[in-house]
């Protein structure tokens, strides 16, 4: 009997060992042929008595369905095989110039208030004159315009890819895989959780632009590991903040930017805590930046590889990709010890490498015995040695236009930019230039530039925007779409 019994445990563990990795609830498919050796957290053992407190029973009413459930079916992943039936962008009946000359002010922008004082008479108590949509119009939260439709529909494979993206990781990965990597149940339920909130995210833009709303389509990505998928997940959500703060004040309608200011608020908080859990600063700034449509579509379109014949095709460009060759690796303890393209990839916003000897990383460094250098999950990490710093120097390679990316290779990479002569830096509320000095065939460098928003705050810092141009224009946050003619390529830069 006992023979037995050993012998089942024996089997059982074998069993428990040769099992796939635990897959989401109805997410089939996964791709699930890479694992992780990463630091392991140590659990409490005490805990107190529950608190008792007032409650009554409640029933909520019947909620407002989903476009997509918690996970959306059988899906699939990795790179587009096939022929493009379609290619480029969409295309309006004419397209009506090459740039947008620049204006003075808007000739009707002469308010001034001198003194405090209202100017006007009030349409009802405590209620100033002025202000949009404040007459007593009924809302209507629907898109008003081509750019509201284009903008919205952007924003909508956005969602889509991040509520795949976030159970895709859940799938792939072990339970263990996490711990390894610092991540215990409660932060992938917390993972869990943010993919529900894409579900209400696509929902909302999907009722906006109504039936030809784009769908979830089948995804490629980029990450190996546990950490890997981190620091994926908090560059796209990065520029899926940032490209949504570049374009919600130009919308034709108030009431969609009301309502999309109110998801992309979750989606910067998605953003801090993923930094989190890389080990990085949460929020090392002071202001998020604003980027063009674009540039939103060109680092977001190399990780979708297909989607449904009848998809609603982008009118936005794909710019040709930038890359940062010396990019600072946030799993190092030494970030200046990086070694040329040591990212998992070679898309434009592939993580950093985290499969690096165990003896250069800063994952199992003992925070408190050397304060300073771990990199494992925190709500804050203060770093002894940062991840760049004023006066880098950066070196970069650029690819040609003409590279077919995207749904199915069915868009084509482009450029309307001459020679390249700067490097564009975008981060905050800034827009810094600094000379590109070429050493060969789509070769060349230049330096981290130092500057301040405001005194004491560094202008380069977090993940940030990146950019090469034919010209130096100055524009400012509102305007900074008119830079779009003047790129040649475009790349994603890992500061503090």
């Amino acid at each position: 009997m006992l023979t037995k019994n050993l012998f089942t445990s024996s089997l059982l563990s074998a069993l428990a060992a040769a099992a796939p990795k635990p897959q989401v609830a109805g997410y089939t498919n996964a791709d699930a042929s890479f694992s992780v050796s990463d630091p392991t957290g140590v659990p409490a053992t005490v805990f107190g008595p529950d608190s008792q407190i007032a409650a009554i029973p409640t029933v909520a009413p019947p909620a407002y369905p989903r476009v997509s459930s918690d996970v959306d079916g059988p899906t699939s992943h990795g790179p587009y095989s096939g022929t493009p039936t379609t290619t480029g962008a969409a295309k309006g009946p004419a397209t009506l110039g090459t740039a947008i000359a620049p204006l003075p002010p808007n000739p009707t922008a002469t308010y001034y208030n001198a003194n405090g004082i209202p100017k006007n008479a009030f349409p009802i108590p405590y209620t100033p004159a002025g202000g949009l949509g404040t007459n007593g119009t009924e809302p209507r939260y629907m898109v008003n315009s081509d750019f509201d439709f284009e903008s919205i529909s952007l924003g909508l494979y956005q969602e889509w890819i991040e509520l795949d993206l976030f159970n895709n990781g859940l799938a792939v990965f072990s339970a263990q895989d996490f711990l390894d990597a610092g991540l215990t149940a409660e932060d992938r339920a917390y993972i869990a959780f943010m993919a529900q909130q894409e579900t209400g995210h696509a929902t909302l833009l999907t009722n906006m632009l109504g039936e030809a709303a784009p769908v979830q389509c089948t995804y490629d990505y980029p990450f190996r590991t546990v950490r890997e998928f981190i620091d994926f997940n908090q560059k796209l959500t990065r520029w899926g903040e940032s490209g949504v703060w570049g374009f919600i004040n130009h919308l034709d309608s108030r009431e969609v930017g009301q309502l999309l200011s109110q998801s992309i608020a979750t989606e910067a908080r998605q953003q801090l805590s993923f930094r989190q859990m890389l080990g990085l600063s949460p929020q090392p700034v002071w202001f998020e930046a604003g980027i063009p449509q674009s540039w939103s579509w060109t680092y977001l379109a190399p990780y979708i590889s297909s989607c449904p014949a009848n998809q609603t095709r982008l009118a936005w460009q794909n710019f040709p990709v930038l890359h940062i060759v010396n990019q600072a690796n946030p799993n190092r303890f030494s970030p200046n010890d990086t070694k040329p393209n040591e990212v998992s990839g070679n898309r434009i916003a592939d993580p950093s490498d985290s499969t690096i000897p165990e003896e250069e990383s800063c994952v199992n460094v003992n925070a408190t015995e050397h304060p300073g250098y771990s990199c494992s999950p925190g709500i804050s990490r203060n770093h002894s040695e940062p991840l760049t710093f004023p006066g880098k120097l950066v070196n970069l390679t650029w690819e040609e236009p003409g590279k077919a990316v995207g749904p199915n290779n069915s868009y084509i990479t482009s450029t309307s930019a001459g020679s390249p002569l700067y490097v564009a830096w975008v981060s905050q509320l800034n827009l810094t230039y600094t000379p590109l000095e070429i050493t060969g065939d789509n070769v060349g460098f230049t330096y981290q530039p130092a500057g301040e928003v405001y005194q004491g705050d560094p202008m380069a810092n977090d993940t940030m925007f990146i950019a090469l141009t034919d010209s130096n224009p100055f524009l400012t946050p509102f305007n900074l779409s008119m830079i779009n003619p003047h790129v040649v390529a475009l790349g994603l830069y890992q500061a503090g």
